[in-house]
């Protein structure tokens, strides 16, 4: 049997992460938070927030086309696919470049992001039934921008109580 092309293999598995047995899409956003965190080592708050918009456009096109190369060799919507996780967790983490609290953002969005992927509430799990890469992609940002608006109203409330 022929093998998948490299770079989408690199690409799609998140660097790897998808080959992980015990949950592979826990894996992609764990490694995706990681990556975030490391950026937010040496970048200011408000380029980490830059370049988290600049990760998430670019893996979600990036992630499509990697999707579509691997599904040839690997079905529909393959496991080992963790690119889109990988974006979804990116979408929250927009919000949670404040320094104070960067860790208590990061973990929650990191929970909130995989309950609404592993749950896939108001209409998550209907995106998650379309065929094609691209829809690959669009049911984990559907779960990152819920998350997002979660956590918005969460950072919203916990600033309110202790401004």
């Amino acid at each position: 049997m022929k093998q998948p092309p490299l770079l989408p293999v690199i690409i799609g598995t998140g660097f790897g992460a998808g080959f992980w047995p015990w949950g592979p899409g826990t894996a992609g956003a764990v490694v995706a938070t990681v990556i975030w965190w490391a950026l937010g080592s040496v970048l200011s708050p408000v380029a980490l927030t830059v370049v988290t918009a600049l990760l998430v456009v670019l893996f979600t096109v990036l992630g499509t086309w990697a999707t579509a190369r691997l599904q040839p060799f690997w079905g529909d919507d393959p496991s080992r696919v963790v690119v889109d996780e990988m974006v979804g967790v990116w979408i929250p983490l927009l919000l949670a470049a404040d320094p104070h609290y960067r860790l208590w953002w990061a973990l929650a969005a990191l929970l909130l992001f995989r309950v609404f992927d592993i749950v896939k509430p108001f209409g998550i799990r209907r995106l998650d039934r379309r065929r094609g890469a691209l829809w690959v992609m669009l049911d984990d940002v559907a779960a990152g921008l819920y998350s997002a608006l979660v956590l918005g109203l969460i950072i919203l409330i916990t600033y309110a109580y202790t401004s």
